[in-house]
């Protein structure tokens, strides 16, 4: 299983970035997939997920609105399109696989890739 991400870096507050994670090793187009977060010396957060089929999506309530997650099955690619970015969104982000279709805790997620820092100066 190997999920990579790409597409952080250095951008302006109410800028943008888009956030690419290639999978490969798993059948990508049966499982959920998400992006969490984590600050410097903070605990790893939930960002937003998709569940198989794209047709469900979940938000943080701190980047709803702002940040849209995606899917390409024919590419087996996750997306994350971060716009309005805030200094308070700086971290690395990573994602992740679940282990089945849906998800219903973050705890449904067990595959990790590693991460991409995203920092956004004021």
């Amino acid at each position: 299983v190997q999920l990579q991400a790409s597409g952080g870096g250095l951008v302006q507050a109410g800028g943008s970035l888009r956030l690419t994670c290639a999978v490969s090793g798993f059948p990508f187009s049966s499982r959920a997939m998400g992006w969490f977060r984590q600050a410097p010396g903070k605990e790893r957060e939930f960002v937003a997920a998709i569940s198989w089929s794209g047709g469900d999506t979940s938000y943080s309530d701190s980047v709803k609105g702002r940040f849209t997650i995606s899917r390409d099955h024919a590419k087996n690619t996750l997306f994350l399109q971060m716009d309005s970015l805030k200094p308070e969104d700086t971290a690395v982000y990573y994602c992740a696989a679940s282990r089945g279709l849906d998800y219903s805790s973050v705890a449904d997620f067990t595959s990790w890739g590693q991460g991409t820092l995203v920092t956004v100066s004021s």
